[in-house]
């Protein structure tokens, strides 16, 4: 019997020590995939998948989400999307322990489940396919467990992120780590671009780790065996998260702005002499050298090009905005007819 027929008959792993990490002799066309994923990035790594011609047999995605005016239109995830349009078939449970679901999911006789950027899955689900369910994760675990990894990375002013594939287990972001790639994250990224450098990063590493399944070439590591001086969560990012404190360094400034642009950006509270608040968003700074100190989010200067405020050691200018109401915008574009003489931010 081969290992892959001896996996998909009713013996358990457990029967021949250390053969879950071994698949001598199957064939990339042979190992049956079941794909979990619903943004942008998920749907770059399951195109990828397809186009080098994985055997993907089925996918997993989040229900329609209603959109419009009256929530009477429904908008299908970019997942869900590319797999209607190659003809793979489509499972979106409302809930993961779902009877109906599990019995779908069983049917497909996956051999692997692969998960990119979807929901905590429970027991019943990650350790259904013989070979396991892996994860792909936008950091260097163990470090940035939970739901915005490279949004906390450049708020905490790292200089290199990556990305991992794990092994599920019971407890989020924890399983054995297969394998990682590195990458700098440059003065210049925000989320934005390190998003989509990472993406591509983890399409290769999604790649090769099938490839190293398929070859039997495969090791984890258990995360607690990885030393840290200090662990860094990655909690979900709320709107009060993003709100700026002026009385921060100015380098600790630009990076939590960095750290949140374009999505979901990080925003202040600009003061008018008469008493008017207004709610502002900004996507794009930098910092100045020499600023004179003054109380943090006092407006230094105001000209056609920019906004210069202060922060607790010095100035950041800033380069790109949105006032309430307003489209987003250069800071010049906005100070045309804009007066903020006496105002400033908190």
């Amino acid at each position: 019997m081969s290992y892959l027929n001896f996996l998909r008959s009713d013996r358990k792993k457990e029967d021949i020590p250390n053969l879950f990490y071994l698949v001598p002799d199957m064939e990339k066309k042979e190992m049956r995939i079941v794909f979990m994923g619903t943004p942008e990035f998920a749907e770059y790594i399951l195109r990828r998948l397809v186009e080098d011609q994985y055997n993907i047999i089925g996918v997993v995605t989040m229900p329609d989400k209603p959109m419009g005016r009256h929530g009477s239109v429904l908008q299908s995830s970019p997942v869900k999307k590319y797999a209607v349009e190659q003809g793979i078939p489509v499972l979106q449970p409302e809930r993961l322990k779902d009877p109906l679901f599990i019995e779908q999911l069983r049917a497909l006789k996956a051999d692997i489940q692969i998960v990119v950027a979807f929901r905590m899955l429970p027991e019943v689900v990650w350790s259904m396919p013989p070979l396991g369910t892996f994860n792909l994760h936008a950091s260097l675990l163990p470090q940035y467990r939970g739901a915005a990894p490279i949004n906390w990375a450049i708020i905490n002013g790292d200089k290199e992120t990556g990305v991992t594939t794990f092994f599920l287990k019971h407890e989020i972001d924890t399983g054995d780590i297969i394998q990682q790639e590195r990458i700098p994250i440059l003065p210049t990224d925000n989320v934005g671009t390190l998003h989509d450098k990472l993406m591509e990063l983890g399409a290769s590493l999604t790649v090769k780790t099938l490839d190293d399944i398929i070859a039997g070439n495969v090791r984890s590591i258990p995360q607690d065996n990885i030393p840290v001086n200090e662990l860094r969560p990655a909690p979900k990012i709320f709107k009060e998260t993003c709100r700026i404190d002026w009385a921060q360094p100015t380098a600790r400034v630009n990076d939590f702005i960095r750290g949140l642009s374009p999505y979901p950006a990080a925003w202040t509270v600009l003061y008018s002499p008469d008493g008017r608040e207004q709610d502002f968003k900004i996507y794009d700074a930098q910092p100045v050298t020499g600023a004179p100190i003054q109380k943090p989010g006092t407006i230094i200067c105001q000209d056609r090009k920019s906004l210069i405020v202060s922060t607790a050691d010095g100035a950041l200018r800033l380069l790109e905005v949105q006032a309430a109401g307003k489209k987003r915008m250069p800071a010049g574009a906005f100070l045309c007819g804009t007066d903020l003489t006496a105002c400033f931010f908190v």
